[in-house]
């Protein structure tokens, strides 16, 4: 049993306008504060990461997306995500070779594999953007090229993880959740042409409202011209 219940009432609005990437540049257009994320992305303390739901919209066959760009056609703000993952049974030291699945919404907060239902209207059953594999290199480190996550109702912004070992055996299902505030890159982006009007901050997400020393919580820093970029590190038992 998962330690916490998915929201049962998520409701998804799409949004008919796309956002261009490096084409929707606003008069805000700062480098984003950088916030670092405690516990579980410090090095000097070793935590395992909470496990969380997958949510309603996991990738329904990982292994055919072993890639490191998982933008395929999505347009937004760019984001490179830079997930370390460590062993817990071993001060959190480098874990090489685990598998590493990510999938998050688009600009507008849409998943593709599913849709056409009450919790997601826009049909993209068909369609797999934003998730992807990869393994761990010699520093436990794997880097996905993808966009900045839209958001939708009930939730911050946020990406999913699935963590494996190397023989495929599951280590931890979790989620990365993103700094908030004055200058973060949550606020730079805006919602993209949606806005942050009706937004769930991480204090409010039914997944991340009791993280209270932020071990959910990414280090995000950039542009949206440049560009942003997340760096976590996970701690699984392996």
């Amino acid at each position: 049993m998962e330690r916490k219940n998915f929201l049962r009432s998520l409701l998804i609005g799409a949004v008919s306008t796309p956002v261009i990437m490096d084409a929707c540049k606003k008069s805000s257009d700062t480098a984003a504060t950088t916030t670092t994320a405690t516990g579980g992305s410090s090095t000097g303390n070793c935590v395992v990461a909470p496990t969380e739901t997958e949510g309603p919209f996991p990738t329904k066959a990982p292994a055919s997306y072993v890639r490191s760009d998982i933008t395929d056609g999505r347009s937004g703000y760019k984001l490179t995500a830079k997930i370390t993952i460590g062993n817990s049974n071993n001060n959190c030291n480098a874990l090489a070779g685990a598998i590493v699945d990510i999938w998050h919404c688009d600009a507008e907060g849409n998943y593709s594999e599913y849709g056409g239902t009450g919790m997601q209207s826009t049909n993209y059953q068909s369609v797999h953007f934003l998730r992807g594999r990869q393994t761990t290199d010699a520093n436990g480190l794997v880097t996905f090229t993808t966009i900045f996550p839209g958001w939708y109702s009930g939730r911050a912004t946020h990406i999913h993880v699935h963590v494996y070992n190397a023989a495929g055996t599951s280590l931890k299902i979790t989620q990365i959740a993103f700094p908030e505030g004055s200058g973060s890159a949550v606020a730079l982006v805006n919602g993209y042409s949606k806005g942050m009007s009706g937004y769930t901050y991480n204090k409010s997400d039914n997944i991340f409202s009791d993280d209270s020393t932020g071990i959910e919580i990414a280090t995000v820093t950039g542009s949206l011209s440049a560009g942003f970029e997340l760096k976590m590190q996970i701690s699984v038992p392996a």
